[in-house]
């Protein structure tokens, strides 16, 4: 289920625990491992999908099929459809054709750390704005704050674009360059962001967030991001295969370079950060030549 083999599923309901990617955080009490999806969300009021954006589709097509189908369905999924350059709560209107409420859940987290109960905030969004704050008041705790948005355009293209900027920033700090360069791309790289999320229709303001610069900041300095240690390995010398095959997990990145820089150019939005990281991943392009490339744009106001 959701490429999660059944050995997988069995190891962790007998450990209660995910030994592979968070063996510190047992599971609570009241949790239940299953492969069964109408067993998983019966007698469910929200339902919260947390699964990699090429499997989103599929996953609410299942929900959807269901005797019972769910009426609130939220998720954590960040990034464009890659087929279709849909947001996931585009690909959730067209799926579910408007018969639940919906929501997403974005920003600034690190599983491990918000399994460790260490403060964390993220932002949830829907254009129900009780709905927001029905979510946020049933999932905030002392260590775990939830705000709320009605922008969920905005919310969603900072997740989704965050992950391929943090390449960015991996490949640069890999090939030796420092604070600088880093802050720049990120800078720089903000400002791609809100340009296209503009585009789409999403609030400026949103980008200043949690769910824009907070998670852009995060998966662009920290190395937990799977994203950020993806683009360190281009820059020691790995091909794309073998840099997503030593990171173990799904790379979103990866993913939403392609279709960032589709949704780009059919919007006419410049971004030339992410047009780079696409010609490194998908072009062959030498990581070095890349930096090289943006540093000698014609200069334009900031």
């Amino acid at each position: 289920m959701w490429g999660i083999e059944t050995h997988e599923i069995k190891a962790m309901a007998k450990a209660r625990r995910n030994a592979t990617y968070l063996p510190d955080a047992a599971f609570p009490d009241n949790l239940t491992v299953t492969t069964d999806i109408e067993e998983a969300v019966a007698d469910a009021v929200d339902v919260l999908l947390v699964v990699p954006s090429h499997a989103f589709r599929e996953t609410l097509e299942r929900l959807k099929s269901l005797p019972s189908p769910p009426t609130s369905v939220a998720w954590a999924t960040k990034g464009f459809e890659a087929d279709t350059g849909l947001l996931p709560n585009q690909v959730a209107d067209e799926v579910l054709e408007s018969k639940a409420t919906t929501a997403v859940l974005s920003g600034p987290t690190f599983a491990s750390e918000v399994a460790l109960g260490l403060p964390t905030a993220i932002t949830i969004a829907s254009t129900d704005q009780d709905h927001a704050l029905r979510l946020a008041q049933s999932i905030t705790t002392d260590d775990f704050r939830a705000y709320t948005s009605t922008d969920l355009i905005g919310v969603e293209v900072g997740g989704a674009t965050k992950n391929v900027l943090a390449i960015g920033a991996g490949i640069s700090d890999g090939l030796g360059f420092g604070a600088n360069t880093r802050i720049a791309l990120v800078t720089r790289g903000l400002m791609e962001m809100t340009r296209l999320g503009l585009a789409l229709g999403a609030r400026k303001d949103t980008f200043m967030g949690l769910s824009g610069m907070g998670d852009l900041v995060l998966s662009c300095t920290d190395d937990q991001s799977r994203n950020r240690r993806f683009g360190l390995g281009l820059a020691k010398g790995a091909n794309v295969e073998e840099a997503r095959k030593a990171i173990g997990q799904t790379v979103e990145g990866y993913y939403a370079a392609r279709a960032v820089r589709d949704v780009a150019a059919r919007l006419n939005v410049e971004m030339p950060i992410v047009e780079e990281i696409y010609n490194v991943i998908y072009e062959g392009m030498d990581p070095q030549e890349a930096v090289i490339n943006l540093m000698r744009r014609p200069i334009s106001p900031e």
